[in-house]
């Protein structure tokens, strides 16, 4: 069987959110599964060099508009800017990887439930009460996930993820890697749609 895509994504991108909303089926059309990767921007941002979006000069005013833009043609209904933008997404991504180490598809289930609770419900997921509450409709014991977002182990395993995201070159969300082809941003899902049905080009 082939290899997963890797599908890495913060919680705080508007286009990782977009992503999201199609990496699945995408995969799906060309027979394959995704591996859901929360990583941190900010951390990525230092050993970048780069800033979010919305606070460099002239980029931030139009990026504004082109999320609002990219979610219509994307057909991706209900999406708005959170009223708290950015945010740190430590709380959301170690729930989720303290759940992906028990239960892949509810860790993605709950990633997507997270996700949407920010770009369309404005719910604040850097809280952590908050965070824990959305994962619970999913299913998860509130208090369980409440107390993973202050376990050492996924800290760890937090940092883990990004440092690997790093070592393979990772520097935005969403990023997307096909059998070692890394692809970043949303406007190149295209490219991944043709890269999957050729094997390359």
């Amino acid at each position: 069987m082939a290899a997963p895509i890797d599908f890495y994504f913060d919680f705080s991108s508007p286009y990782g959110y977009l992503a999201a909303q199609k990496i699945d089926a995408l995969a799906a059309k060309h027979g394959r599964t995704v591996d859901w990767h929360p990583v941190l921007l900010g951390v990525i941002f230092k050993e970048t060099g780069m800033a979010p979006l919305t606070v460099i000069p002239l980029k931030g005013e139009y990026s504004k508009i082109d999320f609002a833009r990219s979610a219509r043609f994307h057909g991706v209904g209900g999406f708005r800017v959170p009223s708290k933008f950015p945010i740190a997404s430590q709380a959301p991504a170690r729930i989720v990887l303290w759940l992906k180490a028990r239960d892949a598809a509810l860790a993605t289930r709950v990633a997507k439930a997270l996700l949407r609770a920010y770009f369309v419900d404005d719910v604040d997921i850097s809280n952590p009460e908050l965070a824990a509450a959305v994962a619970a409709k999913e299913g998860v014991e509130p208090v369980a996930a409440r107390a993973a977002i202050d376990d050492p182990a996924a800290k760890d395993a937090l940092k883990r993820e990004v440092d690997a995201a790093l070592a393979r070159g990772v520097f935005g969300s969403p990023f997307v890697i096909v059998d070692g082809e890394p692809f970043w941003g949303l406007d190149r899902f295209e490219q991944i749609e043709r890269w999957l049905a050729t094997g390359g080009f």
